[in-house]
């Protein structure tokens, strides 16, 4: 099993920044592919950016540009840069982590940004 913890989250406003973290309970390495997504209110959750343990990375189109994903093998733990914000990111921003065939999430961490 893996636990994911997120944090990072908060209100800015539009132009800002903010990085998201999420910390696994067990080595990033060994999880096959860490994502973060988001569920804004009235809408489906989305796949924002992914990290395979390999580093590999996907980005959906809307933030290509504007945000990073990356991990700290050291801290097992993956994070998300996110730049020049704009209000239509703003969602509950959770992690998830595919790992020997499961799926575990974090429970979510709320980016509000204001314009």
């Amino acid at each position: 099993q893996v636990q994911l913890v997120e944090s990072g989250g908060g209100l800015v406003q539009a132009g800002g920044s903010l990085r998201l973290s999420c910390a696994a309970s067990r080595s990033i390495l060994s999880i096959y592919i860490m994502g973060w997504y988001r569920q804004a209110p009235g809408k489906q959750r989305e796949l924002v950016a992914s990290i395979t343990g390999g580093g590999s990375t996907n980005y959906v189109d809307s933030v290509k540009g504007r945000c990073t994903i990356s991990g700290d093998n050291a801290k097992n733990t993956v994070y998300l840069q996110m730049n020049s914000l704009k209000p239509e990111d703003t969602a509950v921003y959770y992690c998830k982590a595919v790992y020997n065939g499961g799926q575990y999430w974090g429970q979510g961490t709320q980016v509000t940004v204001s314009s």
